[in-house]
């Protein structure tokens, strides 16, 4: 059953389906110049975006927009796709629209102060400087906080709001020859777009394996259960669920070997 969802107008339970064949087929027909189908493969899609953008949507941005910009995505993907490689539209559109929002997200976040917040910063700031003339050192924060009346908490916070924020292309050292950018120096906890490639593959993988095959290798490699278990589980020797684990993972490492 289809659910409808409504985005930008768009009556998302009417959108199109097509097999991956069918994806293929239409891609070549599109770089061999039929371009009156371009409409047609971008609708196809559209639940893919969608699929994607449920992980922005409390980012504080429209979900309309961000949609909008999943779209582009896409059609960056569309147009930049090379068919003469042995990998699905998905699997290379993923990272396309992800990177799209994530820029998107990047270029209109902005950090807003209170005016309230403001307002004492420009106080401390002509405060800190007048310390400076009269006394030549820096003002500590009780000694601010006395000449201005405010509260320490305050007087902190709109010290910090006086900082510009630091890009994360900007370069923290040169020796003259290689840069590295603050970027470099963030460790990188979880990279979601590999994830969701990642995923995308290994469900790509395991949908080429038998019913049987796929289930004793979800459960050996993923539930982290025996051969023991899962053969008392199906009811068959422990032999025969070590020789159809055997030919499943030989099938996978072609199919692997294959793609690459």
């Amino acid at each position: 059953m289809n659910v409808k969802v409504e985005i930008n107008g768009l009556d998302t339970s009417s959108l199109p389906k097509l097999s991956s064949t069918e994806q293929m087929d239409m891609l070549r027909k599109i770089k061999e110049g039929h371009t009156e189908l371009k409409d047609k493969f971008i609708e196809a899609n559209l639940r893919l975006v969608l699929s994607l953008i449920k992980k922005f949507t409390n980012r504080g941005e429209s979900i309309n927009d961000i949609f909008q910009v999943g779209v582009i995505g896409l059609i960056k993907a569309i147009d930049n796709f090379d068919i003469t490689q042995p990998v699905q539209f998905s699997t290379y559109a993923v990272p396309m629209i992800i990177g799209e929002i994530k820029r998107f997200l990047r270029d209109n976040s902005s950090f807003r102060v209170a005016r309230s917040l403001r307002d004492l910063a420009y106080i401390i700031s002509q405060t800190r400087e007048k310390y400076i003339k009269e006394k030549n050192e820096e003002p500590t924060i009780d000694e601010l906080c006395k000449l201005t009346g405010a509260e320490k908490e305050d007087v902190i916070l709109a010290v910090d709001s006086m900082v510009p924020p630091m890009s994360i292309y900007e370069c923290v050292y040169n020796d003259g020859g290689d840069q590295i950018y603050l970027l470099d120096k963030l460790k990188n906890e979880k990279d979601e777009s590999t994830q969701v490639i990642n995923k995308i593959a290994v469900e790509q993988i395991l949908n080429k394996l038998t019913e049987k095959e796929r289930h004793i290798i979800e459960k050996r490699y993923f539930s982290n259960k025996t051969q023991s278990e899962l053969a008392e589980e199906l009811g068959v020797s422990q032999a025969q669920i070590s020789r159809i684990e055997k030919n499943a993972l030989d099938r996978i490492k072609k199919r692997v070997e294959k793609e690459l």
